[in-house]
């Protein structure tokens, strides 16, 4: 019981807009001071324990890389390219929007970025165009969860570290659903293009543009190729890999594309500063809360109350994700995954399934919840970008959450979806 009040309070601080990390640390704190049960000390050395993992290093060099990319305007080369191959179709911008997105998770890995860079970009033409602004947030909100999917994801990261799960293995399984997010997404679009006739570009297709955009582009499409093979193939660790892709950000800006100055670079690297110690505030402050969590008996009441229901595998695959469900819908998902993570995937794997596919369900699960209302990240920013009103965004994503969800459902069924790349590498 005292665990759920705690969690009550939680939710109710983040909603009152406390800071996140500063919250998981305050509950702790105040339950020692007034219970007594432990030295206060406990706290900072739970919080050291969070972050003390080098593969955790890497974070900061993803968080550079699309900086970098950004202040290069990397970003707009790969938005021409998606226009070059995909704008014909009817609803064009809102399938450029989703590309776009997919190009982008494969440099940066971030929620967040995925959403504020690309909406940026995308999201003016889409409202010139004469687009719905509620359908295109919802677009841009939902198409940003590719982000923490395909590799590299922040997420992965944070999630192998605290269950000793390979990197490498995670970042392949991620592929596959990533991409069949990506495909649910543009089907919707296609859908709600047609039912409402949406815009297509009068500019036919043409090989000779599609082929002058990737050539425009390849520099910035080799980083995902860098880091995704070279940690896949073994040839480099996470945090190597990080290092290298982000050297290749600053090369190809600096000297291939010269659309940014050393002035501009230094700006880069003190916003991913910020934004990685940022994550690394909410992972070292989720280490007390953890251990409160566990030490109330929390975590092993919610693995008893799953693993009860792994007889009738259709019941637990249900209530497995109505409970992320409900838990994405009023709790930040980098907290969900961070501390409610490593529990679901033991979780999973004592229910029979393995533990690169429940990482990955988690994954898609939680990052689903970076859109669910009332408190998705990505959500309140594609509606801040897009100037609308958060309830009129809610209800444009009501369809795409349904469609995610059902195909999270088939991800968990169907384990070659998840698993078929990591098998081939070993």
């Amino acid at each position: 019981m005292e665990s759920i009040y705690l969690l009550g309070i939680l939710f109710v601080l983040i909603l009152c807009g406390a800071p996140i990390g500063f919250t998981l640390i305050l509950i702790p704190f105040f339950y020692i001071l007034i219970t007594d049960s432990v030295p206060l000390v406990l706290i900072p050395s739970q919080m050291f324990t969070a972050i003390d993992s080098v593969p955790l290093t890497a974070i900061a060099f993803f968080m550079l890389t699309g900086e970098l990319m950004t202040s290069a305007t990397i970003t707009d080369r790969l938005v021409a390219l998606s226009r070059a191959l995909i704008g014909r179709l009817r609803g064009g911008l809102a399938q450029v929007n989703v590309l776009v997105s997919m190009f982008f998770a494969g440099m940066n890995g971030s929620v967040v970025a995925d959403t504020a860079t690309v909406g940026a970009l995308v999201l003016p033409a889409m409202k010139k165009a004469g687009y719905p602004s509620a359908f295109s947030a919802a677009v841009t909100g939902v198409s940003s969860t590719i982000g923490g999917i395909i590799p590299p994801s922040i997420m992965m990261i944070v999630l192998a570290n605290a269950t000793e799960i390979s990197i490498a293995a995670l970042f392949a399984a991620g592929i596959i659903p990533g991409l069949m997010i990506g495909l649910v997404i543009m089907l919707i679009n296609h859908y709600f293009a047609i039912k409402h006739d949406f815009e297509r570009s009068h500019e036919r297709f043409s090989i000779r543009r599609a082929g002058r955009e990737f050539y425009r582009s390849s520099f910035a499409l080799l980083i995902p190729v860098v880091l995704v093979g070279s940690v896949m193939g073994g040839v480099a660790s996470v945090v190597e890999a990080g290092a290298i892709t982000a050297m290749v950000a600053l090369f190809t800006g600096v000297f291939v594309y010269r659309t940014i100055k050393w002035r501009e670079c230094g700006d880069a690297f003190r916003r991913a500063f910020r934004n990685s110690a940022m994550v690394f505030i909410i992972i070292a402050a989720s280490g007390p809360f953890s251990w409160l969590l566990t030490s109330l008996g929390a975590i092993n009441d919610l693995e008893s109350w799953l693993l009860g229901l792994r007889d009738s595998p259709i019941i637990f695959i249900l209530a497995l994700m109505l409970f992320i469900f409900l838990l994405g819908t009023v709790m930040d998902s980098a907290v969900n995954i961070i501390i409610v993570g490593p529990v679901l995937v033991d979780v999973m794997a004592k229910a029979g399934f393995p533990e690169v596919q429940a990482a990955v369900v988690v994954i898609v699960g939680f990052l689903i919840g970076s859109v669910t209302p009332p408190v998705g990240v990505a959500y309140f920013t594609a509606a801040t970008i897009a100037k609308v009103r958060l309830e009129e965004v809610a209800v444009a994503l009501l369809p795409y959450l349904g469609g995610l969800f059902l195909l999270l459902f088939f991800i968990i069924v169907i384990p070659e979806l998840t698993m078929f790349l990591p098998q081939i590498m070993t």
